[in-house]
């Protein structure tokens, strides 16, 4: 019974219950530290992704013992949870509360999002896995909420106007950390591998049409490289989000 209501719980979080700053008893493994421990699992989820990590593969980059590590974290989900936050210290947050506009603060902290999962390609497969409840995830999460407080949009309104503009550029950044990563595996720069998965696609009869439609459209967007390509495509999706508000803003005064 016990154990059944424990598999009902939710997952529970290395946050809670002081687990962020536990340490076992015994001597400490020589020349280890918790933050080392964090620097190396990022470095090993930025280069092998996060389908290949495990405490055995970071034990041997520590040149430790497994059980050395877990002197530090009591589970391997602790660690990535304490990972993704670490990450989420990199963005750059706006002052809520300086006498700046609310739209560049919005576009700020969009671009600051977008560059994180696409910096580390495995964050966007931990969002929302766990609770999220680091010090960084939290400093995120409150920028964004004064932020789009201050659109004038009533309180009711600001949940579904934060998941418009962020899981819009979850998904965005999401996509464009999944094109990056296939190309490094493929040995490719992003450019080669489009241009080569664009070659591939159009020898498929079933996708002819398709793809000539998507070419007449990637022309009159213009751009050089993905990068300009992907760039030109973000911005003006996230105008048409700050219009959105704006004009949500009106409807609702």
């Amino acid at each position: 019974m016990a154990k059944a209501a424990r598999e009902g719980q939710a997952r529970t979080s290395v946050w809670l219950e002081s687990k962020a700053h536990r340490r076992r008893g015994g001597g400490q493994p020589s020349g280890l530290d918790r933050g080392r421990i964090i620097e190396v699992t990022v470095r090993l989820l930025d280069a092998e992704g996060l389908p290949r990590f495990s405490m055995r593969r970071l034990a041997g980059e520590l040149n430790v013992t497994a059980m050395s590590v877990y002197w530090y974290v009591d589970t391997k989900d602790d660690l990535l949870e304490l990972a993704l936050d670490q990450v989420m210290g990199e963005m750059r947050l706006p002052d809520p509360d300086a006498d700046e506009d609310w739209r560049d603060q919005v576009r700020a902290l969009a671009r600051e999002y977008r560059t994180l999962l696409v910096r580390h390609p495995w964050v966007s497969a931990l969002v929302g896995v766990f609770l999220n409840i680091g010090p960084n995830n939290l400093a995120f999460s409150r920028a964004v909420q004064r932020v789009v407080r201050r659109t004038g949009l009533p309180a009711k309104r600001l949940t579904s106007t934060i998941s418009a503009v962020f899981q819009f550029v979850y998904g965005y950044g999401t996509l464009e950390g999944h094109l990056a990563t296939r190309a490094a595996t493929a040995g490719l720069t992003v450019d080669e591998y489009f241009q080569q998965s664009l070659s591939t696609v159009t020898e498929a009869p079933q996708a002819a049409d398709v793809i000539r439609e998507s070419q007449e459209i990637m022309a009159a967007r213009g751009g050089d490289t993905v990068a300009e390509m992907l760039e030109r495509d973000f911005e003006f999706a996230l105008e048409l989000l700050v219009a959105g508000i704006e004009a949500m803003v009106a409807r609702e005064r």
